[in-house]
């Protein structure tokens, strides 16, 4: 009878379900934030190229 009632508990229970949802959507927003600096990575890196190679070509005038 103990078995049955155990069984019972645990097909009721949701605290695991509701565990197993918060891993699946933390691991999405992980995922997803991944990918988003990955993104982003690339074009920053491009574009700070861009501005140290136009400042390296600037000249500094030290005469009035």
């Amino acid at each position: 009878m103990k078995f049955v009632k155990l069984t019972k508990k645990f097909h009721v229970e949701e605290d695991g379900a509701v565990t197993v949802d918060w891993v699946v959507l933390t691991a999405a927003v992980v995922g997803l934030s991944v990918a988003a600096f990955t993104m982003v990575k690339s074009g920053t890196k491009s574009l700070t190229t861009s501005i140290s190679n136009q400042l390296a070509s600037q000249g500094i005038n030290t005469t009035f």
